[in-house]
């Protein structure tokens, strides 16, 4: 049989799969569309549960709990967990239709709002006779939880840094305005909802909303719901573990900006959890948390956390964070689809990502789909990460975003990053603060401006990292950009120096400022292809000043990349499949006489050498490969 070398970890071990055959000894079946179907039931095929709390409510080791197609307003809170892997306990979508759980309610009896001043004399006047209505919230729909009396930001401010960030989104309600299940946009204060519809703002007191819809449309035209639940699936008491969701819709879940970590689906700290082939549309904060939640919460003598696998999901439109996992080890995250994460615009609050990870150890983060996330990194590999891969990825658009990828603090071990492709990477940054160097201002200066960011994949303080066999393209400054971190010591630790870094084989294609910036030059390039590629685009950083080189002065005065290679033609990502071409470039670069010669330039792509194997992947290579991503 042949071996999966996209399951081996950069030590060389297999990943730890657990999954077994479970052997169900009980089926119960919940629908909410049989009129038949009531919690007065026995759950059996003929006489379903109405909800699927009455079933978690039974569920034993070994039961599939079976969802029929409908509409769940409910939060599911499951009761106990499994004992082992052939023994879970499973809540599945039954396979006849969407199994969506929500954690909104459609509401009516609206009226016109009066009293509120839509103009206070400074500001855009509002144009035409702006339609805004009123709704009371009913406090029947509200169970211990009023998402619109609550604001987004939770208990654990830390880390934010006021001086740096717009705190109006950090200061909204949670509670979230949906017509035909697309989200209002918040405004903090009324007059707010006369310069533009589809809002809605919310009174001082949460039990009042205010909004206004798209060209003025009247509400009972349309499908209203508010959320009135944080969650749609999280057990009310933490460590349950050996559970499957699998193949549900969770949708407008009120979560709040992370820590803590709550997710629409949350495992609440439990371990050996399967979500799989699973959708979560629109959360206001966190879509799925796998970890320890926060890091208040006390340890437990040989507590286990992660351990769990998220696989087939589709995640849209997360506000803060995609999938969270604080000290989760051994996760498996493959072949989801995670798009939209960041619309919140938190990402000062230091915890927005597609995917956030702490000290991650021993993780496979395989064949997933990042595609446009805002203001936040695709991935984030936070502190301490221990011998994880990321492998065969597509990370695309990355809009107003600082970096792709992003490890951090990461001191012992080794991670590998390797046949991915990293696609357009638009930076973070203030445009009005780039200098201007007119003429030949710029030219003698001993130091780069650091106000332009956008890198594929950036570090601070991490060392040992394998970057093998990528395509990172189009981003604002660089491809690779790692810079050291001396002070951030705790107990005994030690200060990371980003060295060890092995970048090998891999394709850089017209990154804004540069392909490689190392920090210093005990790191390694090797076989890499430098495409659409001007200037000083490979640097060093220190001893300063930082030093800006071409190909043939890297190879000459670092030794670095003895098979690189200099290219100028067209490379075009699909963004659906993450399939690149290559093409001829219908333009040349800029070059004196002689210089193209020089740099032994390839316009052909058809011209591209083959480089020796890399030796950083987890397996045995041997020959010549072509750089940039590989088929096994």
């Amino acid at each position: 049989m042949k071996q999966d070398l996209s399951a081996l970890l950069p030590d060389g071990r297999l990943f730890g799969f657990w999954e077994k055959e479970t052997v169900w000894t009980r089926e119960l079946h919940v629908s909410a569309s049989d009129p038949a179907a009531s919690d007065d039931n026995d759950g059996s095929a003929a006489r379903p549960f109405r909800t699927i709390g009455r079933a978690a409510k039974e569920a034993e080791p070994g039961t599939r709990v079976l969802i029929h197609a409908g509409l769940y307003r409910e939060c599911v809170r499951p009761a106990r967990g499994g004992t082992d892997p052939e023994h879970m306990i499973s809540y599945e979508a039954f396979g006849d239709g969407d199994a969506v759980i929500s954690a909104s309610e459609e509401v009516k009896d609206f009226r016109p709002s009066e009293g509120w001043m839509i103009f206070r004399g400074f500001g855009a006047e509002p144009e035409g006779d702006p339609r805004i209505w009123e709704y009371s919230l009913d406090p029947d729909l509200f169970r211990g939880y009023n998402p619109f009396c609550a604001v987004n930001i939770l208990h654990d401010r830390l880390f934010i840094e006021y001086d740096k960030t717009d705190m109006t989104t950090y200061l909204n309600r949670r509670g979230c305005v949906f017509c035909d299940g697309k989200p209002l946009k918040q405004v903090p204060l009324y007059n707010g909802l006369g310069r533009e519809d589809n809002t809605y703002w919310v009174e001082a007191n949460g039990q009042k909303v205010h909004f206004r819809l798209a060209d003025d449309e009247d509400p009972k035209d349309h499908r209203i719901e508010v959320t009135v639940r944080e969650q749609c699936f999280a057990p009310d008491i933490p460590f349950l573990n050996y559970i499957r969701v699998k193949g549900l819709v969770c949708e407008h879940a009120a979560t709040g900006a992370p820590v803590p970590q709550r997710g629409a689906i949350s495992a609440f700290r439990g371990h050996h959890w399967i979500i799989e082939d699973c959708t979560v549309y629109w959360t206001n904060a966190v879509a799925i948390d796998v970890g320890n939640e926060c890091w208040h919460h006390t340890h437990r003598e040989g507590e286990i956390i992660g351990h769990s696998v998220i696989r087939g999901c589709t995640v849209q439109d997360a506000g803060v964070c995609g999938i969270a996992g604080l000290y989760a080890e051994k996760m498996l995250i493959e072949d989801n689809v995670i798009e939209g994460t960041g619309w919140q615009k938190m990402e000062l609050s230091w915890e927005a990502g597609a995917i956030k990870l702490h000290n991650s150890v021993d993780a496979l983060i395989r064949n997933n789909v990042f595609r446009d996330t805002l203001r936040a990194d695709h991935l984030w590999l936070d502190c301490g990460n221990v011998n994880n891969r990321i492998t065969g990825n597509l990370f695309i658009n990355g809009i107003e975003q600082r970096e792709a990828i992003f490890i951090e603090c990461t001191r012992d071990g080794i991670n590998l990053i390797d046949n991915n492709v990293i696609w357009n990477v638009e930076g973070r940054f203030d445009p009005a603060k780039v200098p201007a160097e007119p003429g030949s201002s710029g030219w003698y200066k001993l130091r780069e401006h650091d106000v332009v960011n956008g890198y594929g994949i950036y570090g601070e303080g991490t060392d040992r990292l394998r970057i093998v066999h990528n395509l990172i393209g189009c981003c604002r400054h660089s491809g690779y950009y790692l810079k050291p971190v001396p002070f951030r010591m705790h107990g005994m630790e030690r200060g990371g120096t980003s060295r060890d870094a092995r970048i090998i084989n891999n394709i850089f294609y017209d990154c804004g400022e540069a392909a490689i910036v190392f920090p210093t030059r005990d790191n390694t390039a090797e076989g890499n292809l430098y495409v659409r590629m001007h200037g000083g685009y490979l640097r060093v950083m220190y001893p300063e000043p930082e030093v800006c080189l071409n190909l043939p002065a890297w190879q000459e005065f670092c030794g670095f990349d003895k098979e690189g290679q200099n290219a100028w033609f067209d490379i075009s990502v699909d963004e659906e499949t993450g399939e690149f071409s290559f093409a001829p470039a219908e333009d040349r670069p800029f070059a004196f006489r002689g210089e193209l010669e020089r740099l032994k330039m390839i316009l052909d792509p058809g011209k591209v050498r083959k480089v020796r194997a890399a030796e950083d992947l987890p397996w045995e290579q041997e020959g010549t490969v072509f750089p940039g991503p590989v088929k096994e």
